[in-house]
């Protein structure tokens, strides 16, 4: 990846990670003392349009510092760190979810890229990566809380996408050492997933920014030990030497990027990239290696524009260019 590429990246992410308007609440009313203003309720994470954007804003941010410690934007990242992550604020999102009424706050597609960015403060040697540590926590917990609860995974293309959400928390995982997340992160993976054959792809879904077969094959990928996951993907894309399913592995098209769902789409192709890309290593597939190419040129010149795109589609860019580790 190319520093002025990544500098493009983290001042675009600078450019809405503090911004307060327009703004998407995930905020449940249960009177009138719930009444929402961003920036008091969430004194971190109240921009980017929404609560979850602005986190993995913050994780670009996080990535690009770490990956490109000169570079052009790094003092104005070091500056919005200092005044981002501090006790306080931490202790204010921390306490959010202590309401009764938060209990699906962000579930799980916010609680996965939370630990996304405390594994690359973590990672990065962040002074920041303690004081966020609570928080990590609380997600963990609710995690663990959570899986086992869920007899179905939600395999929809959207933010409910499971499998997306175990390998975000498997990266957290890794890097927390902590071996009893991962082995549940695991266990469910192979109860939900182990039995599945031959994927048809009936894909995208008009407002899909994931691959529901493509989540699944990474989440398998990375939860699985790599004797069990090869004999597993080759009955479940058997026919993937032959360019099959088609529609898996051409780049969706965008109508209107004015549009916040149809703008998913974009999106949809970043991860497709950054899924068969992780795929096309673990696998040797040069078929998905192809595919991974022709989706990341399709997106990789949209993610400025548009504010409906723009308050998050750098970082699906920077995961495509990066990968999860």
């Amino acid at each position: 990846m190319h520093p002025d590429l990544a500098a493009r990246f983290a001042r675009i992410a600078l450019g809405h990670v503090t911004r307060d308007y327009p703004h998407k609440a995930d905020h449940v009313m249960t009177g009138d003392a719930d009444a929402y203003i961003p920036r008091v309720v969430h004194p971190i994470f109240f921009g980017s349009f929404d609560w979850h954007s602005c986190v993995h804003g913050y994780w670009l941010l996080a990535r690009v510092r770490r990956l490109f410690p000169d570079g052009a934007e790094a003092g104005a990242i070091d500056a919005l760190f200092a005044d981002a992550f501090t006790l306080d604020k931490v202790e204010a999102e921390r306490a959010y979810l202590d309401r009764p009424a938060s209990r699906g706050f962000e579930r799980p597609y916010g609680w996965a890229w939370l630990l996304m960015l405390a594994s690359e403060l973590r990672v990065g040697g962040s002074v920041h990566a303690d004081t966020l540590q609570p928080l990590a926590d609380a997600f963990v917990a609710r995690f663990r809380a959570h899986l086992p609860m869920l007899t179905y995974p939600v395999r929809a293309g959207t933010h409910a996408n499971t499998a997306f959400a175990l390998v975000l928390a498997d990266r957290y995982a890794r890097v927390a050492d902590d071996s009893a997340l991962r082995g549940q992160l695991a266990s469910r993976a192979r109860e939900w997933f182990a039995a599945d054959r031959a994927a048809q792809a009936w894909e995208p879904s008009g407002e899909d920014f994931l691959s529901p077969v493509l989540m699944e094959a990474l989440a398998m990928q990375r939860l699985l030990p790599p004797d069990e996951f090869a004999p597993w993907f080759s009955a479940f894309l058997p026919d993937l030497v032959r360019g099959e399913p088609a529609a898996l592995l051409t780049p969706a098209r965008v109508s209107d990027r004015s549009d916040g769902k149809i703008a998913h789409l974009d999106g949809l192709n970043l991860s497709r990239a950054w899924a068969m890309r992780a795929l096309a290593k673990a696998t040797g597939s040069d078929v998905l290696e192809d595919a991974a190419e022709r989706h990341l040129a399709a997106a990789i010149g949209e993610v400025a524009g548009d504010y409906m795109g723009e308050h998050w589609l750098a970082s699906f860019a920077l995961l495509a260019l990066t990968g999860v580790d």
